[in-house]
């Protein structure tokens, strides 16, 4: 335990300044330990990871920088800020929408960037939503009246969405009409493709992961979106955390179940995205898709954002 650490001292050290250091080692070994394993998790793969959720966590904001409409696989389109991703799955009957970003972006960010990849909003089939807060479900009414997409949350949180708890005025989006109830085990099917709903409360009472296949350059993997990632942790209950770390355990399993080689957030601040788009603008034919991190990175992805809850966890304890 003391080598843990001191390992762990001098890492955060060099990425948070000595007085946290300080106070880590001697006030709260067993945090230290957390934040040792999770650096150890992380190696160089998610090393930014390790050191937003362990060290320096932060928000999302309507302020993020824009990123370039970007197509990543051979049916999956990112639109959106740096902070807050909307994904597009194209198939042979329509798209459907993971997200839909901030209501007063739709015209301004979403459809440009469909537009702009060639995708045309009238064939929205479907938008499912990870879970019941404005930056996801924001553009979901605009999408139903003008296209008549089917909108899809957990019932947890069509109930929170549609009852929410008392926001500061202005503060709470206009919400999409009661549609379709997402359930885990039944996928939402379009055009022979499946997205397979996984519940994680702990973010929200009906927070959702999602998994499907993706192609690239005709081969066949598999992506997870954790839809129901807690940013900042001490904004959350105890037993509000206790429940995420079973969440994250859960998706754990059901993603080791199904081979996800694939890494996509929906609030990507913590894993390379900008430097992984980057790098597939710069790929050439027959290079790595910088998005496929392989099963055993992804798994190793969620033990990260395991042992920085369990370092959050132990400074409330100690």
């Amino acid at each position: 335990m003391l080598t843990q650490t001191r390992n762990a001292a001098r890492w955060l050290m060099l990425f948070a300044g000595p007085t946290l250091a300080l106070y880590a080692q001697l006030i709260n070994p067993d945090a230290t330990a957390h934040v040792e394993q999770a650096r150890k998790f992380a190696g160089n793969v998610w090393e930014a990871e390790a050191k937003f959720f362990c060290l320096a966590p932060r928000a999302n904001s309507p302020t993020d920088p824009p990123i370039q409409p970007t197509k990543i696989f051979d049916n999956v389109y990112a639109i959106g800020r740096t902070g807050t991703v909307v994904y597009a799955i194209t198939t042979s009957a329509g798209i459907i929408l993971i997200d839909s970003g901030y209501a007063n972006e739709v015209e301004t960010v979403l459809l440009p960037g469909l537009k702009q990849l060639g995708l045309d909003p009238a064939q929205i089939k479907y938008v499912i939503v990870t879970h019941g807060h404005g930056d996801h479900f924001g553009g979901a009414p605009y999408l139903q009246e003008h296209y008549r997409a089917h909108v899809v949350l957990s019932q947890a949180d069509w109930d929170l969405m549609l009852n929410p708890p008392a926001p500061p005025p202005g503060a709470q989006a206009k919400a999409p009409r009661k549609d379709l109830v997402a359930v885990e085990g039944q996928p939402i099917t379009l055009g022979g493709e499946n997205v397979m709903p996984v519940m994680i409360p702990g973010h929200t009472p009906g927070s959702m992961g999602v998994i499907f296949d993706v192609m690239d350059g005709g081969k066949r993997h598999v992506a997870a979106i954790f839809g129901g990632t807690i940013l900042t942790a001490n904004r959350i209950s105890d037993e509000g955390l206790q429940q995420y770390l079973r969440s994250i355990d859960h998706f754990q399993q059901v993603a080791k179940r199904e081979r996800v080689d694939v890494e996509l957030q929906n609030h990507p601040l913590y894993d390379g995205f900008e430097e992984r788009l980057a790098k597939l603008r710069e790929r050439r034919p027959g290079a790595a898709n910088p998005f496929v991190v392989g099963v055993s990175n992804y798994g190793k992805f969620l033990d990260v954002m395991t042992e920085c809850t369990q370092a959050e966890v132990s400074r409330r304890t100690k």
